[in-house]
């Protein structure tokens, strides 16, 4: 099937990412437009510590309008490799580094309107090692046993579809750690 970008203006330029307006031609030659939000991709973090407990945070989300459980995660500055950005988010979020990170996959987050690219991590040996949390990051640390974790999200406890994708990836390797 061919289908031909034919036009790209960008109506929206925000700090994570922007909106483009993409005139696309579809494989019958209809000529249809779509919106398009480009994002620099992103982490998520799977910190487990040596008791076998795995590090969430708990942040105001403002498109559901309350609190969410959610493993840590960021955005990644631009040319930044996923494995720096992890290894900042972690720290940043948790106040923990990580003796080892370890890339468990990554998928796109939306597909259907976004280029939002995530990589998945699960970071070990952890270690006190704080940096600065963003400035309008205001985080609870919640630690919870992993295979509490893997039944809160089988539960439907957990909402975070990141947080969600990244245990999935990451069963395995728990189950290996319990």
């Amino acid at each position: 099937m061919n289908f031909a970008i034919l036009q790209r203006e960008t109506i929206y330029r925000g700090r994570a990412f922007e909106v483009e307006k993409v005139h696309l031609r579809l494989p019958d030659g209809a000529v249809r437009p779509y919106d398009l939000v480009q994002h620099s991709g992103s982490v998520t973090i799977v910190p487990l510590d040596a008791q076998g407990n795995i590090l969430f945070v708990k942040q105001y989300r403002i498109g559901v309008g309350e609190e969410l459980l959610e493993l840590p995660a960021g955005v990644l500055n631009e040319g930044e490799d996923p494995h720096t950005c992890a290894a900042r988010e972690i720290r940043e979020e948790t106040g923990m580094a990580a003796g080892k990170l370890e890339l468990l996959g990554d998928f796109y987050l939306a597909p259907g309107y976004s280029s939002e690219h995530m990589y998945i991590f699960l970071a070990s040996a952890l270690y006190p090692s704080p940096l600065e949390q963003d400035a309008d990051e205001f985080l609870q640390l919640v630690t919870i046993p992993a295979e509490q974790a893997v039944e809160m999200a089988q539960n439907g406890e957990l909402r975070d579809a990141k947080s969600l994708a990244a245990l999935m990836l990451a069963q395995k390797r728990l189950r290996g750690d319990l």
